[in-house]
């Protein structure tokens, strides 16, 4: 059967649907979400241009808007200095991190509510599996839009693709927007997928979209078709799986419970930093929020990395090997300190740090101790390590301190404990808000 677009809202569905037979895989993304949830707690802006996003005079960028704002241009990931010039009336707002993470998983809970196959792919998208069983053989369509019912019931609204596979399903949910429901039939995925751009496929960016266009393969269609040598000189190993993806035969599954490779996070900065201590300052910023998510998440790593970007906007990257896997960011944030010597001389500008941490399988840990013996020595100046030492040497005492600070943020927020080195550049961020789930959990 070919393709069709669904508008499920009328009872007796499955009687009125064409059969499902084989995979079925949702894509539930969420509309305009962060604008959508500042609409939902301002009535007075709905309707009206609003813009989530960083100050347009400190390099931020739109982190999402409204629909009423798309109508003028504005688009996500856009530098908020273009987004003021094209919707000088609208309303702007660096967002509420803690709202939208309470909004968020209370739409998770409802997918989960429906079935346990969930892979939530960022703070407002999520795969989900609902291949019909003998024991369940409920209508794919149907269930899209129990779900839809449920989530506007919120407040929000979403749009879901219908898939027999995730890129599908992900292709079909950018369709049709707001609140559309979009179903591509097993057997219809070539008809569906043929005569759009290249570009639509999650995965082909500008540099292999303007390769491709130069060898004459304009569509996902052609691109089924292209000579796999093409396609690996492309994409690289990745190019049997691009194929299979454009041809709609990719079989990736909804993974429950998908492995975390990294936890990290970043911040760029309104003015340049110059100044060491203020380099400084922000990596500890950014170490002690790996840190957080890391305990929460019961990981602990032993891969450090540096990533800074310069003004002139190159960007380079530092790694560190520990000598055992660990969660506490007042033993590594000396190390931290060390590896910036390896990426930033005096006079460099920095326009963005970040802080990561990977290597988190259990036979990592072979070593017996994060740092030498030597650290059993006298310490160094207070709030400051040398030669890669933690400031406070005693574990002990380092264990304490972070589970008194982690039990007060869980209780009163992240703002409730802060620290000399958090301070020193909270009003020289771009105000951005990200769509990086680790932050909303």
């Amino acid at each position: 059967m070919s393709p069709m677009d669904e508008r499920a809202d009328i009872p007796g569905l499955d009687a009125l649907l064409a059969p499902w037979e084989g995979p079925a895989i949702l894509l539930v993304d969420l509309d305009a979400f962060f604008a959508s949830v500042e609409q939902l707690d301002h009535p007075g802006w709905r309707g009206k241009p609003v813009i989530v996003g960083g100050d347009a005079d400190k390099h931020g960028v739109v982190s999402t808007c409204s629909y009423e704002a798309r109508a003028f241009g504005v688009r996500s990931a856009m530098p908020a200095s273009m987004a003021r010039r094209l919707c000088p009336d609208a309303i702007w707002t660096g967002g509420s991190h803690d709202r939208y993470r309470q909004v968020s998983r209370a739409i998770m809970a409802i997918l989960r509510d429906e079935t346990p196959h969930v892979q939530q792919v960022s703070i407002d998208e999520a795969f989900m599996d609902v291949s019909p069983t003998r024991v369940n053989a409920e209508h794919p369509v149907a269930i899209a839009q129990r779900i839809q019912g449920r989530v506007e019931e919120l407040g929000v609204t979403c749009s879901i693709g219908v898939g027999t596979t995730k890129s599908v399903a992900k292709i079909a949910s950018d369709m049709d927007k707001p609140r559309g429901l979009t179903v591509c039939y097993p057997g219809g995925e070539a008809a569906f997928l043929g005569p759009l751009p290249v570009r639509t496929l999650s995965g082909v960016g500008p540099a292999a979209e303007a390769a491709l266009t130069a060898r004459g393969v304009r569509t996902l269609g052609e691109m089924a078709a292209a000579d796999e040598g093409l396609l690996r000189r492309v994409f690289g190993k990745n190019g049997p799986m691009m194929r299979a993806r454009a041809a709609g035969a990719d079989e990736s599954p909804v993974e429950v419970d998908d492995e975390v490779k990294s936890v990290s996070n970043e911040m760029t900065f309104a003015r340049d930093l110059t100044e060491r201590a203020d380099i400084e300052a922000a990596l500890a910023t950014m170490g002690a929020k790996v840190g957080r998510r890391l305990r929460r998440k019961g990981l602990a790593g032993r891969t450090l990395s540096v990533r800074i970007r310069y003004d002139d906007r190159t960007t380079r990257s530092v790694q560190r090997r520990l000598d055992r896997p660990t969660d506490d960011e007042l033993a590594y944030t000396p190390v931290l300190y060390e590896m910036l010597d390896d990426v930033w001389s005096p006079g460099i500008k920095v326009r963005l740090l970040g802080v990561g941490m990977a290597g988190f399988k259990p036979e990592d840990a072979v070593q017996e101790a994060l740092f030498s013996d030597e650290e059993l020595g006298g310490g160094p100046p207070a709030g400051r390590a040398r030669d890669g030492r933690p400031a406070l040497r005693d574990e002990g005492r380092r264990r304490g301190l972070l589970a008194a600070t982690d039990a007060l943020k869980d209780r009163f927020g992240e703002s409730a404990v802060r620290f000399g080195h958090e301070l020193r550049n909270e009003t020289n961020t771009t105000g951005s808000s990200t769509k990086n789930p680790a932050d909303y959990k």
